[in-house]
């Protein structure tokens, strides 16, 4: 489970906790004044009532706040490669797509798994990014990428 829906289901319970102990304070609240100043003509239906519109707008108010989406952050302006860095070193839009993953991290299988290729495709792809970029190890294939402006 991600860090984001962590926070997300400790930020429930917390709401959940605290409309709980805003229910209870709110009946402590009325059982006082209703033994304070004796007002036992009050029919426990009038207690009912108003707790009940009293919570009702607590609960809409509470569920707008927590299911209204936070703002997002913009998204990224897409990327375009050096088209002419591209056509000169002879990089083909798989062998990109490859780069482009490569330089997030991922490992060779899970390229394989993302792009629908077997493993032994993605080696393939990746010794012709060695040999075309003319370098050894992916590290730098990847700075040699961003160096010539072909990732981001």
């Amino acid at each position: 489970m991600d860090s984001s829906a962590e926070l997300r289901r400790s930020g429930f319970w917390t709401a959940v906790v605290l409309y709980g102990l805003a229910l209870a304070a709110l009946v402590f609240v009325l059982k006082y004044i209703e033994y304070r100043y004796l007002l036992r003509e009050l029919r426990v239906e009038v207690y009912i009532g108003v707790v009940a519109a009293l919570f009702t707008a607590l609960g809409i108010w509470m569920g707008s706040k927590l299911l209204t989406r936070k703002e997002e952050v913009p998204a990224e302006v897409p990327h375009r490669p050096n088209e002419e860095a591209l056509r000169r070193i002879g990089i083909s839009g798989r062998e990109l797509e490859v780069l482009r993953l490569m330089a997030t991290g991922r490992s060779n299988q899970e390229i394989a798994d993302q792009l629908f290729i077997s493993l032994p495709t993605v080696k393939s792809h990746t010794s012709n990014l060695f040999a075309k970029l003319d370098v050894r190890r992916r590290t730098e294939a990847v700075h040699k990428a961003k160096s010539l402006g072909l990732i981001p």
